[in-house]
């Protein structure tokens, strides 16, 4: 097998050794194309690897790509290289793939001409799921699976399986349609998901005034710190919030704002700290899960959860938004993504949180240990490894299911997918809290609360 990987950032570096320790008996050959790496050739664990300084841009990337074939996989781990794109070519040239999110060209989120419900991840996966039925039963692409968008979907799987064990007692049937999973999520009556993260992770050298900081990509985080924010909307909702539109108004499966996310922020919780402020950043997942938990309960009545992203991210990086935000969404000039050896402490704490049933809210996923990922892998932090995890399991899908066409992360077997990613995750825990977004006292400022029920949307906007 042929593994073409294009970027070469902080997630690719945490990605290449895993790769090469888990496929190494099936990898023919290695190219890396970046932007900003030199040609070369080495050799690692008795893998030859290239590296290729190049761009890839609309006028270029297939004259780069000329030497795909059926033997071929393609990791797309850049910004600014669109995967529809991509996803085109390798379905004449019958190879496999795979992306972390569904990509445009550079420029397109922050494009002023462009429509704000254009620049949405909802008009980017609507575009996909089009190409998706065009390219039906081709070779196997698999969109939006890193840690999150990818890992979380399945996290919420395993969530509601474990909430079913303590609410009705031992049972081993694994729902196998996504009706029999939407169904259960709805006996269950979970109303809202937050994929709640918690980033406790410090650098040795704290952010200084003109500089980015993140524990991952910098150039991601901005372009969707800058697109609208935007979330599933669940069926439970009584009150769209000020400043937002339905994608689809005759569906009303989801909803964005008039603001940028890196600007909105809302109440959730997790292991970390407990409560806490994240940003509603937009992300992929919140649609497609949203979309994938929509049960029809009868003829006219359907169930949907509220889906949102709710990202606390480190302390450095929630400065840097501050900072972005005050200069009009003007990137700093300075970017530093934190690599290991740069953390002096944290973890990050990336799961899901199910909300409204009767036990209240159950956060699962992993709490990985910046000092447990760099025993693991040495080339990351405790980000990029969980993004590394997702990549590595979904690559290992793909290989085994050559031939699916385009897949989304809730299509894929969430087991299969577990059990790759987990040795790389640090601890996988579930937890209760009986926390919840309504300040029931009131005791220094009064505001209205939604009472009536508790879990609604409103009750959660900062």
């Amino acid at each position: 097998m042929k593994m073409i990987i294009i970027g070469y950032g902080a997630v690719s570096s945490a990605f290449l050794p895993i790769l090469i320790s888990e496929l190494k008996e099936e990898i023919t050959s290695l190219k890396i194309i970046a932007p900003h790496i030199e040609n070369k050739c080495t050799i690692e664990h008795g893998i030859t690897i290239n590296w290729h300084t190049e761009t890839l841009t609309r006028e270029n990337y297939k004259s780069i790509l000329n030497d795909l074939d059926e033997q071929t996989f393609l990791v797309n781990l850049s910004v600014d290289v669109a995967s529809l794109q991509l996803i085109s070519l390798c379905h004449e040239a019958g190879a496999l793939y795979l992306d972390t999110c569904i990509e445009p060209w550079a420029g397109q989120y922050t494009d002023s001409r462009i429509d704000l419900q254009h620049r949405t991840n909802y008009s980017l996966r609507d575009r996909a799921l089009a190409k998706k039925r065009l390219l039906r039963d081709g070779p196997t692409a698999v969109i939006a699976h890193g840690a999150n968008p990818g890992l979380v979907s399945h996290f919420v799987k395993q969530a509601l399986l474990n909430l079913r064990h303590d609410v009705y007692g031992t049972s081993d049937y694994i729902p196998a349609t996504r009706q029999e999973w939407a169904r259960l999520a709805w006996q269950l009556n979970v109303k809202t998901i937050h994929i709640a993260e918690h980033d406790t992770q410090t650098a040795n050298i704290a952010k200084e005034p003109g500089e980015f900081i993140n524990t991952w990509s910098v150039d991601g985080f901005i372009g969707e710190g800058c697109q609208p924010s935007e979330l599933g909307w669940g069926t439970h909702e009584l009150t769209l919030p000020i400043g937002a539109c339905f994608h689809a108004p005759a569906y009303r499966k989801s909803i964005y704002f008039n603001r940028p996310g890196a600007s909105v922020r809302l109440k959730t919780w997790t292991p970390a700290c407990g409560p806490c402020l994240g940003f509603l950043i937009t992300h992929n997942e919140s649609i497609s899960l949203a979309d994938y938990f929509t049960y029809a309960i009868n003829d006219t009545d359907d169930y949907r959860p509220t889906v949102t992203y709710a990202y606390h991210p480190c302390n450095d990086a929630v400065l840097s938004l501050h900072e972005l935000n005050g200069n009009s969404l003007q990137p700093q000039q300075r970017k530093r993504v934190l690599q290991g050896h740069e953390i002096c402490d944290g973890a990050d704490y990336l799961g899901v949180l199910l909300m409204g049933h009767e036990k209240n809210a159950y956060w699962y996923g992993s709490i990985l240990n910046n000092a447990t990922a760099q025993n693991l892998n040495p080339a990351s932090s405790a980000t990029t490894l969980q993004v590394a995890a997702g990549v590595l399991a979904g690559v290992k899908w793909a290989i085994k299911h050559p031939r699916q066409g385009i897949v989304e992360s809730e299509e894929m077997d969430f087991q299969f997918v577990l059990d790759v990613a987990r040795c790389y995750l640090g601890d996988m825990v579930g937890t209760y809290t009986d926390w919840t977004p309504v300040d029931k006292d009131g005791r220094l400022f009064p505001r209205r609360f939604n009472t009536s029920d508790i879990w609604q949307f409103e009750n959660f906007l900062e």
